[in-house]
């Protein structure tokens, strides 16, 4: 926010003018602001009296202040040749400089001026004014309350005094401290009560600072009038959004679009049908928001607000090339546009065109200097790419009377935007309480993930297998490589190869089984909420045996905040050996379940998840039994770079037995970031 205030002081001409009352009307154009005629009036009053200082000076004002500073910089500048001391030709002068936005050059004569008028009220409101549009708020109101105290309640003085309040408040917000934003605008309200553009501004540092129902009270406070009203309403629309409540967003904006069409209003009416048109992609009627968008496009043409809601829609749609194209659009014909610049910036971002993302988000910073969500963007690339720790403690049992610990390390390398390295720690120790027989395993790999393209990465993982039981042990390689790409929008597809170690209990250890995975992993979403997961599995095994899976879920994500999905699963096991003495090997097994998940947060920095499951499953010819199945993750994020939580699990899955077979595992888990910012930052940012 820059406010330049160039405030009319007419009464520093002397108040000996006034009592000219031949001037009389000359000085009633000047009061009013009707500058061209009072420059016509006192033009044609010195052709009679050329040497009439008043109507120089009365002159010189009109026509700076009527749109040619330059002119009346150089009529002043004439007079204080011929009257170098005089008071009323130097603070015309000097404030023609203002008019001019030359405003070091004036720093420089007020800070002069006032010394030699130190009482003067002019002189030091004159400074105030001159400092403010330096953007120097601080000194600014020291010099504006000595001004005040010359002339308490001075109205100029008091609407300067909110501006430099206005300012300074802005500064503090670009700085981050709300606190004192806050603080600066509630000044205001002491000379101003309920003022607008303070009101205004409050709201918005509630709305930064995601305190919804105090920027509510605020926009409430603001409607006083019709119009405001309907401010106060798009304004309210947009914290019920903040503050996750869409529903209720979309009754506002609702409300308003059908007052605002009473008022001849062209900005008012953009600004109220933009807000509705977001209401409805925000609750995700995104059908009805195309047809209004596209209405409104019939109505208004594409202009920038039009272009911006077409690719707002395009972000939640998942048809994020289209709207790039928007955002491009906006900015050919506005290039400080900040729905363009941090539009275009989180659509590359989406697209994993990364260095790209960093740059148009920087030109966003450049433009709105550390504005939040920009900054936020920054935050949560470079929280992706920043290498980080990852420590998993967890603890198991199932009713086979087998136990497990284990502990694995996990570090993440990005070394670009294009590779990335992991490396990866596991010792698992598993005992049978009943045979007493014990075993554990030794887990060692190293993985490169290269983007190839954007939406096309190859991830690969090689490694050591070493188990070790009753003095016995072995070795054996692992790998796994997978294909991960998009191939059309809200679509995924992983193309995978596996080779690992059975290590669930001791007896699998000792059998030194190796399994070779080919498998497929395909996900498709919707714009509605609908979505399906497939997944198929060919196995074969060092001990002649091979396995086919298939699993198949159909899902319904019902809210978004909290996260609430609801879904049928089916899965399909066939082995073309059976050895159940060994392991769940049946010749075919089915299994249904319908499923339910639950995530969202219950604190600030607190998150959870619970997933619950039930059903039926068939184990060859065999009757039916039930499956339940049950997950829960409660996460905490302790500082910035430091996370960690608790999780447990419970499963009964199908076996040879009667009695089925029921598994538990429990577990801590820590995530710790190395650095703040990716190893290859500086080299992005210096781009």
């Amino acid at each position: 926010m820059k406010r330049f205030i160039n405030i009319i002081i007419l009464g520093v001409v002397a108040n000996g003018i006034f009592a000219q009352s031949s001037m009389d009307a000359g000085f009633e154009l000047l009061e009013k602001g009707d500058f061209s005629k009072a420059e016509n009036y006192f033009g044609d009053f010195l052709k009679d009296n050329p040497n009439n200082k008043t109507a120089q000076i009365c002159y010189g004002r009109a026509v700076g202040l009527n749109g040619n500073p330059n002119k009346a910089n150089t009529l002043f500048n004439g007079m204080m040749m011929k009257n170098p001391d005089d008071y009323e030709v130097r603070i015309n002068y000097y404030e023609s400089f203002l008019w001019e936005k030359r405003y070091k050059e004036a720093e420089k004569l007020y800070a002069g001026l006032v010394i030699d008028h130190p009482n003067t009220f002019g002189a030091i409101l004159g400074y105030a004014n001159t400092l403010s549009n330096l953007q120097k708020y601080k000194e600014a109101l020291v010099w504006i309350e000595k001004a005040l105290a010359i002339q308490p309640e001075n109205p100029s003085a008091l609407i300067s005094k909110k501006y430099m309040n206005l300012g300074l408040a802005n500064t503090l917000v670009q700085a981050q401290n709300y606190d004192g934003a806050k603080m600066k605008l509630k000044s205001i309200f002491k000379d101003f009560p309920n003022d607008r553009e303070a009101l205004l501004n409050l709201a918005n540092v509630y709305l930064i600072t995601k305190e919804v129902d105090s920027a509510k009270t605020s926009y409430r406070e603001l409607a006083i009038n019709a119009k405001d009203s309907i401010v106060a309403l798009n304004g309210i629309a947009l914290a019920e959004h903040i503050g996750e409540n869409d529903k209720q967003a979309l009754k506002v904006s609702v409300s308003a679009k059908s007052k605002v069409s009473a008022f001849d209003d062209d900005e008012l009416k953009e600004r109220t049908y933009g807000r509705y048109a977001q209401a409805l992609i925000w609750n995700r009627k995104f059908v009805t928001a195309k047809k209004y968008i596209d209405s409104l496009s019939n109505q208004y043409g594409d202009s920038d607000w039009i272009l911006a809601l077409r690719a707002t829609l395009g972000m939640y749609t998942g048809n994020i090339k289209k709207s790039l194209q928007q955002y491009g659009v906006i900015l050919e014909s506005d290039s400080t546009s900040f729905d363009g610049n941090l539009g275009r910036a989180n659509a590359l971002f989406a697209l994993g065109r990364i260095e790209e993302a960093y740059k148009a988000t920087y030109k966003t910073l450049e433009i709105f200097t550390n504005q939040k969500d920009a900054q936020g963007l920054i935050e949560k690339i470079n929280g992706q790419y920043s290498p980080f720790l990852q420590e998993r403690a967890s603890y198991s049992f199932d009713n086979g009377n087998n136990v497990a610990y284990a502990t694995t390390t996990t570090i993440h390398l990005p070394l670009s935007t294009k590779f990335q390295s992991t490396f990866n720690y596991q010792y698992r120790f598993t005992e049978n309480m009943v045979t007493l027989a014990k075993a554990n395993t030794q887990t060692a790999t190293t993985g490169l993930t290269y983007a190839m393209l954007p939406k096309l990465k190859l991830m690969g993982m090689v490694g050591l297998n070493n188990a070790q039981f009753e003095g016995n042990g072995y070795t054996q390689p692992i790998l796994n490589t997978k294909l991960i790409t998009e191939p059309y929008r809200l679509q995924n597809l992983e193309l995978g190869y596996q080779r690992e170690v059975q290590n669930f209990n001791t007896d699998l250890i000792e059998r030194e089984i190796v399994m070779q995975h080919y498998g497929l992993n395909y996900n498709l979403g919707s714009n509605f909420g609908l979505g399906w997961y497939t997944q198929l599995i060919h196995t074969q095994q060092s001990d002649d045996n091979q396995r086919d899976l298939l699993f198949t879920s159909l899902y319904y994500t019902a809210l978004r905040k909290p996260n609430l999905k609801l879904g049928l699963n089916y899965q399909y096991l066939a082995f073309t050996e059976q050895v159940p003495t060994i392991y769940f090997s049946p010749e075919q097994y089915q299994a249904g379940e319908f499923f339910t998940e639950l995530g969202g947060r219950f604190a600030k920095d607190s998150s959870y998840r619970i997933h619950v499951a039930t059903g039926l499953q068939q184990v060859e010819e065999d009757d039916m039994t039930s499956i339940f199945r049950v997950e829960m993750n409660l996460k905490h994020q302790f500082s910035r770079r430091l996370s960690g939580g608790f999780y447990g699990k419970y499963s009964n899955i199908a076996s040879a037995t009667a009695t089925g077979f029921q598994f538990t595992e429990m577990g801590i888990q820590l995530k710790w970031s190395l650095k703040k910012q990716p190893f290859f930052y500086e080299k992005v940012a210096s781009r």
